[in-house]
């Protein structure tokens, strides 16, 4: 199990990104266009630069849904590796079963 305070950070910066997803996904728009002026762009940069960091949406970290762990994380089950074995050894996962050769 992951430290809670871990578990708990990670949970405020996904609330941050898509507190400001809008608001980066417009500067970063207008600083990437070639049709507004060099001085527009560069502001449009400066006020992304303002933005808070833990807004970026880089700086979530993957984390499995029961245990917290951050490493050995499968995206497509939203579990890390122990967690799934765990649950596989139970039969709560349809299709997987333990390897034998």
């Amino acid at each position: 199990m992951a430290k809670l305070s871990q578990i708990n950070r990670n949970k405020k910066r996904e609330k941050m990104v898509a507190l400001y997803a809008a608001k980066r996904a417009a500067l970063k728009a207008k600083a990437e266009d070639k049709n507004v002026p060099a001085e527009e762009r560069f502001a449009a940069r400066l006020k992304l630069a303002k933005l808070p960091r833990n807004s970026s949406k880089t700086r979530v970290k993957h984390r499995c849904d029961l245990s917290g762990r951050s490493k050995g994380f499968y995206r497509k089950l939203r579990l890390s590796r122990i967690a799934l074995r765990e649950l596989a050894n139970f039969g709560q996962v349809p299709g997987m079963t333990k390897a034998s050769w």
